[in-house]
């Protein structure tokens, strides 16, 4: 009995132990959270990360609206929380799920989207879809600062109509939207949205805007990357001294052009790192100084291709092109490198939507230089043809058969320059080579090409400078066949002496 009597009592004593815990532990916690701010997406249901993959252009028109006069930080949150709207309707339309609506709609303005939503979910279709860009102009906001009204002119919307899980329609709208905002507890959430029909006028295709690509023929060029740092150009290794070596180098191979590569991840994606924007403007004052010209590749090491990271990519991509466009080096962009190897993760239809609409983006915010895509082989060199400045395609196969190659492809596409963009040889001669290659293989191969493009007349531009001590995982995985043959591509060995095939370029043309 008395053994009882003190288990019991342990266990009182434990209990008020927990409860005064549990009770300290959320004092702190709403005293913490009182002292660093409050976060408004950490008060709503939806978390931090509901935006974190959209961020459209957003324009706003000159502030001229009756009412009160609209504060600078009140159209930040009138913004923030205005796009949050946009971003929870995405999802609940890709989803059919009423997550997060309740946080950005009013009780009244939910009540179509969930008709909207049972109705596609009845019907198991489902809508995946962003917007582009948003134009506000505010035409309201009250003197109690609790209501505006706003037009949001030339909406840009890119969606996919599924009906069973199969797509069965593909669009870009463009319209427009009367919107009411009220604030509730502190958000601002939307009462009514009506939407209009758009006014904008059709000039982004104008022909005044078609870049010229007459520099393209006369394009004979490098693949580059520096010898100690390859695949991470732009990182704290950065060595501009080194840089500007190879180039002088690059110039007396009697080349003009290098073909450089933007790391995605590296550059801060949405948010382009200062330093590494720096360090590229960098490299092309580098070439101008040394006579050369520039193709500077996007998106490298970048595979997602989802609607839903379109907005992203699009701020990655505008900083970069605002910021070089003028650059006197500069000589074309490359969209992406070879988009095609990922046609069987990613799925085709997602990766070409992507890559369309990444070149009339690019178009919109430089009409002076051209636009290509450098696709893996010739064959897939025939995708979105029509929509390139430019075809570049890479060839890695047998010389022999580069002719007949490049003989269908100008047949496919008969109306555009074409740029073969990547090849070269592989002098490994290692047990993962079976020992088969060597330098004098290795020239052998450039000397057949070179022959040939000469032949056809055809600009290029070879892989690549340098041999490398070391290859990233994520360029051609762990594999000691590929990385092997992959270190021993340049015309320049590890020790920095010129190799056998050095001497097909070091002539005067």
């Amino acid at each position: 009995m008395k053994v009882n009597r003190t288990l019991y009592r342990i266990l009182l004593i434990l209990s008020f132990l927990a409860v005064n815990g549990l009770i300290l532990f959320g004092i702190g916690a709403v005293w913490s959270y009182l002292n660093t701010g409050a976060d408004r997406s950490n008060m709503l249901h939806v978390s931090k990360e509901l935006s974190a993959d959209y961020l459209p252009k957003v324009v706003w028109e000159t502030l001229s609206n009756e009412g009160r006069p609209m504060e600078t930080q009140t159209l930040k949150e009138i913004e923030r929380d205005y796009l949050k709207a946009w971003r929870v309707r995405n999802l609940a339309l890709e989803t059919n799920n009423r997550y997060g609506i309740a946080d950005y709609y009013t009780d009244s303005a939910r009540v179509k989207l969930y008709k909207i939503l049972d109705f596609n979910k009845t019907n198991n279709s489902t809508l995946k879809t962003t917007t582009l860009q948003h134009n506000p102009k505010l035409e309201f906001y009250s003197a109690d600062g609790k209501i505006v009204v706003l037009t949001d002119r030339n909406v840009e919307r890119y969606e996919k109509i599924y009906v069973e899980d199969k797509l069965i329609l593909e669009q870009k709208n463009t319209s427009s939207y009367q919107v009411m905002l009220l604030l509730e507890d502190g958000f601002w959430r939307i009462r009514h949205m009506v939407e209009r029909p758009s006014t904008r006028e059709k000039t982004q295709s104008s022909l005044k805007n078609v870049p010229s690509v007459t520099s393209i023929s006369k394009i004979k060029g490098i693949n580059y990357y520096p010898q100690k740092n390859p695949w991470n150009m732009f990182g704290m290794q950065f060595n501009d001294s080194s840089i500007n070596a190879d180039f002088i180098r690059i110039k007396k191979l009697n080349l003009n052009t290098v073909r450089i590569f933007v790391p995605y991840m590296d550059f801060g994606k949405a948010e382009v790192r200062k330093d590494r924007l720096e360090r590229l403007e960098q490299t092309l004052d580098l070439a101008k100084k040394n006579g050369l010209k520039v193709m500077v590749t996007l998106f490298d090491f970048y595979g997602d291709y989802s609607i839903h990271n379109w907005t992203l990519t699009h701020r990655h991509a505008e900083q970069i092109v605002k910021a070089l466009k003028g650059h006197e080096a500069l000589l074309a962009w490359d969209i992406k490198n070879e988009p095609d190897l990922d046609f069987d993760s990613r799925g085709k239809e997602r990766v070409m939507a992507w890559l369309a609409q990444m070149i009339s983006e690019i178009k919109i915010w430089d009409t002076e230089h051209p636009v290509t895509i450098g696709w893996s082989n010739p064959a897939a060199a025939e995708h979105l043809s029509e929509r390139v400045d430019f075809v570049s395609f890479h060839y890695y196969l047998n010389p022999t058969d580069f002719s007949e190659a490049l003989t269908r492809l100008k047949t496919a596409v008969p109306d555009k320059p074409i740029l073969l963009q990547e090849y070269g040889y592989s002098s490994y001669d290692g047990l993962w080579n079976l020992y088969l290659g060597s330098e004098e293989a290795q020239a052998t191969y450039f000397t057949q090409m070179q022959e040939t493009l000469k032949t056809q007349d055809l600009p290029f531009m070879f892989w690549t400078l340098h041999d490398f001590e070391a290859i990233p995982e994520a360029v051609v995985g762990s594999l000691p066949w590929r990385t092997g043959k992959q270190r021993h591509f340049g015309i320049i060995d590890k020790e920095g002496q010129p190799k056998t095939a050095h001497t097909v370029f070091d002539v005067t043309d």
